[in-house]
């Protein structure tokens, strides 16, 4: 009965026919029923049109419109002006002196109560840093100065290439990143003309970067005369002083001094893989006038003491180790926290990433309850205990023969005894607190006499290269000497 009354609805609504096996009489019945279905049929098919719910195609005036509609939305939402300055940077002094400013407005504004949680390295971010530790590490001075570079000076149609000390510490400091858009050749333009006062580099107006000239910025020469002079030690430069004073009395007259700084220069990694590109305009055209002046005076008719150089020398250092303190961001009371002081103690150090973290995760853990900070003061006077280090070495090591433990108070006596400085308990606590890996309160003298090694020399006197080379030459060195040997 329910199909009955289905099949009676579908026909009535023209949707099905019935089919019976009736006798058919008149074939001229068939022919008009067969051209009834198929009336019905088409006049189905025009009552339900895109019966499969197909997209229906637009039209080319409607296409036009969308596209003209999305222009002109992206057009009003873009920052054609933010554009405009990354693809054509260009750096005024008025505009720096307001960005400065809004960055003094700002941080003053802030409240000082805590300090902010310093944000996660991405992956990206992560695999630039990788790349720029290379850079660093294996390419010439050339590179390295045009990468790390971020201004470019325009003087009469003439083009020149500076850091900023901030630059130039950037350059030797590993696992910082470089700016956003600046980077190999790309730099910012600096209008000079532009600059009615002094360009606001942040330096105090006794640095010893305005003694080189150009308004404190660093020329490529600066550049690597400023690394032999980080890269080599007190004692090679006295040696070096008595070597070409011929007069006997401890001074250096210019050329004199110009013999020392080439001498010294190609005995360091930097000199050995610097090469002059005149391409570039990266040539190396001996040490400034401006610096010249400072050492010799203004007529060139002065002599050059070793004690002004070694006192030019630890201003240089001294500079350098304030910018690095500033850059960790003091607290209020002028504090830096006990694992910033230890990631600026292992920058140079050369540890695997893994071995480092370890380090870093005991000194937070140690002083979790107890941090007091380092202040600006204790942090000079441990780099000044690190500038004594191979004194320090010796008086370790004749601690550790005779058997001596080298614990908290040994070091601080030596410290006092050796480089005549007071370091404080607290800082002492920290360093034992890094290099104490069993916590057994003794140090392991010869990791950490190493690593400050390293840090003092900021990592400058390592090789250049991969070793690739020097083992090719090794073994053509060996082949020769077994060829001459079968003779």
């Amino acid at each position: 009965m329910f199909l009955n009354r289905s099949r009676q609805l579908l026909m009535a609504r023209g949707i099905f026919f019935e089919q019976r096996a009736i006798p058919i009489k008149n074939y001229q019945h068939i022919d008009c029923l067969s051209t009834n279905i198929n009336c019905q049929s088409n006049i189905i098919v025009r009552n339900f049109r895109n019966f499969g719910h197909g997209p229906r195609p637009q039209s080319r005036a409607m296409k036009w419109y969308l596209i003209c509609l999305a222009t002109g939305m992206i057009g009003v939402i873009t920052n054609w002006k933010s554009i405009g300055k990354m693809l054509f940077p260009r750096v005024d002094a008025a505009e720096m002196l307001k960005e400065r400013s809004n960055i003094v407005d700002e941080n003053t504004t802030e409240e000082p109560k805590k300090k902010k949680k310093k944000q996660k390295v991405g992956f990206r971010d992560r695999k630039i840093i990788e790349y720029e530790n290379r850079i660093r590490h294996y390419s010439t001075p050339d590179k390295v100065f045009r990468y790390f570079a971020t201004l470019q000076v325009v003087i009469n149609d003439t083009h020149e290439v500076f850091m900023t000390p901030d630059d130039f510490l950037r350059s030797i400091t590993p696992g910082v990143k470089q700016p956003d858009g600046l980077g190999l050749d790309k730099y910012k333009r600096f209008d000079p003309k532009g600059i009615q006062n002094k360009l606001e580099l942040e330096l105090d107006e006794n640095s010893i970067f305005y003694k080189l000239g150009s308004a404190g910025l660093i020329t490529f020469s600066d550049y690597i005369f400023l690394l032999t002079v980080l890269s080599t030690s007190r004692r090679h430069f006295e040696i070096a002083f008595r070597m070409f004073d011929f007069n006997g009395d401890g001074d250096v007259d210019s050329d004199e001094f110009g013999k020392v700084a080439t001498l010294i220069r190609q005995q360091t990694s930097i000199g050995t893989r610097h090469r002059d590109h005149s391409a570039t305009g990266n040539t190396f055209k001996g040490v400034n006038s401006a610096l010249t002046t400072y050492f010799f005076g203004p007529k060139m008719n002065e002599k050059l003491t070793i004690e002004k150089f070694l006192d030019f020398q630890e201003q240089l250092q001294k500079e350098i180790l304030n910018l690095e303190f500033e850059r960790r961001n003091p607290d209020a009371n002028g504090n830096i926290t006990e694992t910033d002081f230890t990631e600026l103690l292992l920058a140079y150090a050369g540890y695997h990433e893994k071995k480092k973290s370890k380090m870093l995760k005991r000194v937070k853990k140690s002083f979790k309850d107890n941090a007091k900070g380092i202040n600006k003061e204790d942090y000079l006077k441990f780099f000044h205990f690190l500038n004594n280090i191979n004194d320090v070495d010796t008086a370790l090591t004749f601690y550790h023969i005779a058997g001596a433990s080298i614990d908290q108070v040994t070091l601080k006596h030596v410290a006092k005894t050796v480089a005549h400085v007071d370091l404080s308990d607290h800082v002492i606590q920290v360093v034992y607190t890094i290099f104490d890996e069993n916590m057994d309160g003794q140090l392991s003298n010869r990791e950490f006499v190493a690593v400050m090694k390293n840090r003092v020399l900021r990592g400058l006197e390592k090789p250049k290269d991969t070793g690739f080379v020097k083992l090719l030459q090794s073994m053509a060195k060996c082949a020769k000497n077994s060829y001459t040997f079968d003779k």
